[in-house]
């Protein structure tokens, strides 16, 4: 059986989307057969044991001192230069014990480095997989600045990880895309991309009157959002589209569901707006209730801002709204683009452009009588393309070229 051992960022029980696309990946791995263990680095905050059973899986942890304390401080560079040492060393500990086959490493960066360190000190091939270019993921979150000195060693470090480890994976072509225009091999790259497990969403909840209700929704159509509060989502761009799109449909709700760094600031652009009674906001739902809240939208609203990381990274959050068969409409931006045809599989508006987003929705909403083979069409696509049962074995097809012998080794070709 082979062994594989992932090394990521954080893990469960933390939430996050970043956690979600994990546990798939594992789980669906584990039912095709392979052993999966995951070890998390300084950054997963949660307290709990050195060894960590969460939904089934197992995740070792990092400890930041030798006397498996977790107290950190020190300058950040140093900080992040002892956060590989520390990582590298956990995992070569690690697989002297546990004896993994392979190391499949997950952005940032600095988990993939410790992974080429510790790969290189045990000869097991390394796996390296990028979901989002980290220095756009900084600026996306108003934590960066496109082109600082931060931004161009975050951006030299992951060419670095690139360059030495055994194959590469990303998320989406537009990441594959980027890599390449940087001069490295596409042949070495393959695309794995978001993916849903079908199992888990492939059956929508029936919507729940009293929720409805409770909530003020009324009849609607129901325009929604659900996820995390960040600029670069454009909720402000949705809010101010509101009136609108009532104008021709005045019984036009919006449900905002979740929370993030924007939620004061779109309370209080929704408290101005005209249409103030008329937008929701639930805050965050638990996880295993968020299907409920699903169930009460008609249309999935992703007007996302265009920069270089909308139009570079392909979003979840669409995949799970169409494996609900939820309709979904969303900006032209190019992460939108690799998910959604156009009047096919959801609906594309002008991002940056209430006036736009307005129009769209508007026009979405007067095509009811398409809504169902829309909603059929989105939820085939998810199914054929997007379930992890059949995704992860674009890994192992990878995996099986790094471990056959030397004279019989290659890459196949990106997926």
């Amino acid at each position: 059986m082979t062994r594989v051992l992932h090394v990521l960022d954080h893990s469960l029980p933390l939430h996050s989307g970043y956690t979600f696309r994990t546990r798939a990946i594992l789980k669906a791995q584990e039912r095709a057969g392979l052993d999966v263990r995951g070890i998390t680095g300084l950054r997963h905050v949660a307290e709990g044991p050195a060894i960590e059973q969460a939904e089934g899986l197992t995740f070792h942890r990092t400890p930041v001192n030798p006397d498996g304390s977790r107290e950190t401080g020190s300058v950040p560079a140093l900080a992040e230069i002892r956060e590989v040492n520390r990582l590298a060393k956990a995992i070569t500990r690690l697989a002297q014990d546990w004896r993994p086959d392979i190391l499949h490493a997950h952005s940032p960066a600095l988990c993939g480095l410790a992974a080429v360190r510790a790969g290189a000190r045990l000869g097991i091939p390394v796996v390296y997989e990028i979901r989002a270019f980290w220095e756009d993921a900084a600026v996306g979150n108003g934590q960066g600045r496109e082109g600082s000195i931060k931004y161009r060693m975050t951006r030299a470090l992951e060419n670095r990880v690139v360059a030495r480890a055994d194959a590469v994976f990303t998320i989406c072509g537009g990441l594959r895309g980027d890599l390449i225009a940087r001069g490295f091999d596409g042949g070495r790259i393959g695309i794995s991309p978001n993916g849903v497990d079908m199992s888990v969403f492939g059956q929508p909840a029936g919507r729940d009157p009293s929720l409805a209700a409770r909530l003020g929704l009324g009849e609607g159509p129901v325009i929604g959002f659900i996820g995390s509060f960040y600029d670069y989502e454009g909720l402000d761009d949705l809010i101010a589209a509101l009136p609108a799109t009532r104008e021709s449909h005045p019984g036009a709700q919006l449900l905002l569901t979740g929370g993030g760094p924007m939620d004061d600031a779109l309370r209080a652009q929704a408290a101005a707006s005209p249409c103030a009674g008329h937008i929701h906001f639930t805050g965050r739902v638990p996880h295993e209730e968020v299907e409920n809240y699903y169930a009460l939208i008609d249309i999935l609203a992703y007007p996302r801002k265009a920069s270089r990381l909308t139009d570079l990274v392909t979003p979840l959050k669409p995949l799970e709204a169409m494996a609900q068969r939820r309709l979904v409409a969303a900006s032209d931006v190019g992460g939108h683009r690799e998910l959604i045809t156009d009047g096919v599989t959801g609906t594309l508006f002008p991002a940056d452009d209430p006036a736009g987003i307005a129009a769209g929705l508007s026009a979405l909403i007067d095509l009811r009588c398409e809504w169902d083979a829309m909603r059929e069409r989105g939820f085939a696509h998810v199914a054929t393309r997007h379930d992890w049962a059949d995704n992860i074995h674009r890994y192992q097809s990878v995996y099986h070229h790094l471990l056959a012998p030397p004279l019989n080794r290659s890459i196949p070709a990106a997926a």
